[in-house]
């Protein structure tokens, strides 16, 4: 699903994750480092700093950053970075939908699967990834959670984005992945709904009228203006951009919002069912 569409069995290297490495190994070699000398100063292991100057490993934010300042690479590294086509831990079709996110001023969820990905907590999408079938490798699944990490800073690094959410009710009832992994997801999810850009509302399981009985829906907003809707199966994606389309989405969004509860009164429902636990 949009926010869960994890597993793609694409190898994990590429030809502009071996460049960025090849350029971090100059770096670190002009600056007069081993591998062993900079991954300390970095805060990361060995193994990852090997992994990256071999194309095989995604570099995290923090880790270019670190690396930028450490090497002095005079904005080299940062520019690189960009370039980057890769992200591990997300399925090709929803590779473009997230780069969409990053510059969204507004982003809508409408999930009646799994909660989604952008509230997960760590115990929470373990638990969805545990659950994927066929299974996935422990390896598979820890380069999903790093992915789902990663697009998680989005709440805190973008507050003049507005996010909506409208999330079934029953999802919380589920108790995926046990029952202290659903008391820790509500306790997030209420801290979540106090920042003053993130809207949460719950759509109630008695709820006679319903406009997404067709799924799930993504829609956002990009800084000119631009609308773009998402849609998913089991196995593939597809970013909607044809404008009589998404408006059909945000017609039946506009609706759900009207359907759900209040942001206010989805709080109180969410600490009663947290209360139940």
């Amino acid at each position: 699903m949009a926010d869960n569409a994890g597993m793609n069995n694409e190898p994990e290297s590429s030809d502009s994750l071996k460049t960025f490495g090849a350029i971090v190994k100059v770096f670190r070699e002009r600056a007069g480092y081993t591998q062993e000398q900079l991954a300390p100063l970095l805060q990361y292991s060995v193994q990852t700093q090997a992994s990256i100057e071999q194309g095989r490993r995604f570099p995290q934010r923090e880790y270019v950053d670190r690396a930028e300042d450490v090497l002095d690479a005079f904005g080299v590294l940062r520019a690189a970075a960009k370039c980057l086509v890769r992200k591990p831990g997300l399925a090709a079709w929803f590779r473009q939908w997230a780069g969409l996110e990053e510059l969204a001023i507004s982003l809508c969820t409408y999930e009646c699967r799994v909660v989604p990905g952008l509230l997960q907590t760590e115990a929470y999408a373990r638990a969805v990834f545990r659950e994927r079938v066929p299974p996935l490798a422990d390896e598979q699944i820890e380069i999903q959670l790093v992915a789902r990490k990663e697009r998680q800073r989005l709440l805190k690094e973008r507050p003049n984005t507005a996010f909506s959410f409208i999330v079934e009710e029953v999802l919380f009832r589920r108790c995926t992945g046990g029952v202290e992994t659903a008391r820790e997801l509500i306790d997030h999810v209420l801290e979540c709904a106090k920042l003053r850009n993130v809207e949460i509302q719950l759509m109630p399981i008695v709820q006679e009228h319903h406009a997404g009985l067709d799924g799930s829906i993504q829609l956002l907003e990009t800084a000119d203006n631009e609308w773009f809707g998402y849609s998913e199966g089991q196995r593939s994606g597809q970013l909607i951009s044809e404008r009589k389309e998404v408006s059909v989405l945000q017609m039946r969004y506009a609706k759900l919002r009207s359907q759900a509860l209040t942001p206010e009164d989805s709080v109180s429902l969410l600490k009663q069912i947290r209360g139940a636990l």
